[in-house]
């Protein structure tokens, strides 16, 4: 809370047994679980994760590329490993941190990292070519930060996947902003289809996937500027 209090976020209050839940009824998804941050229980926390039914372990908030080894060693090649990055100190390690045998995908988390930075907006740092400059040296799949629905939030969910496709990033996180900030399934099912606007973004994927480099260039030319203007606001 104290990161992310004057953000629109969650604190999630998920269990194992939430875990175990959900993965009974998938079909052909993977069940990504973030876990606490690095602790003494962490081996522990690990071992229940996998029981539960996790195919992907999240680690958030670490700083060293000790900590991701030592969370990597714990998880022993049972499932796949994905480090979030998210603080200034892993950013700087990144390239580092993917290179660890341990390691199968990274995903950036913007939230975060720009409170970490010192920005006022989560997309600056990859508005301002950080983010690019960053996973140059990374060597295993990557993505970053959240997306709105097409023609939704701060920034349209258009150009944010504008910036995945041209980038090469092959993940990115539905934000809050995609689903209106629901917490239920009625309401989430309340005033717009979740299955057509998640069909919608993943159209305009496809469309971007064919553009060239030029036409990309340009949509990051639009991405900025839509960032300019909402930083314009809170200055």
């Amino acid at each position: 809370m104290d990161r992310q209090g004057h953000l629109n976020t969650v604190i999630s209050r998920h269990t194992m047994e939430d875990v175990t839940r959900v993965k009974s009824v998938l079909g052909v998804a993977d069940l990504l679980v973030r876990l606490n941050p690095l602790h003494p229980g962490s081996r522990q926390e690990v071992d229940d994760a996998i029981e539960a039914g996790a195919d992907i372990i999240m680690q958030p908030m670490f700083h060293t590329v000790e900590e991701v080894a030592e969370f990597g060693r714990y998880i022993d090649g049972r499932v796949r490993f994905m480090p979030l990055v998210e603080t200034a100190s892993a950013l700087n390690q990144i390239g580092s941190i993917s290179a660890l045998n341990c390691v199968d995908e990274i995903h950036i988390g913007l939230n975060d990292l720009h409170l970490d930075l010192g920005l006022e907006f989560m997309f600056e740092p990859v508005a301002s070519g950080l983010i690019e400059q960053s996973i140059e040296t990374v060597s295993k799949p990557f993505g970053f930060g959240g997306v709105a629905r097409v023609g939704q939030g701060d920034v349209p969910g258009e150009l944010v996947m504008a910036e995945h496709v041209r980038l090469g990033s092959t993940g990115v996180i539905l934000s809050r902003a995609f689903h209106a900030g629901a917490d239920t399934v009625e309401a989430l099912n309340d005033g717009f289809s979740f299955r057509e606007e998640l069909k919608k973004l993943m159209s305009e994927r496809e469309t971007l996937l064919s553009m060239d480099t030029d036409s990309l260039n340009a949509k990051h030319l639009e991405f900025q500027a839509g960032v300019k203007k909402i930083l314009s606001k809170k200055l």
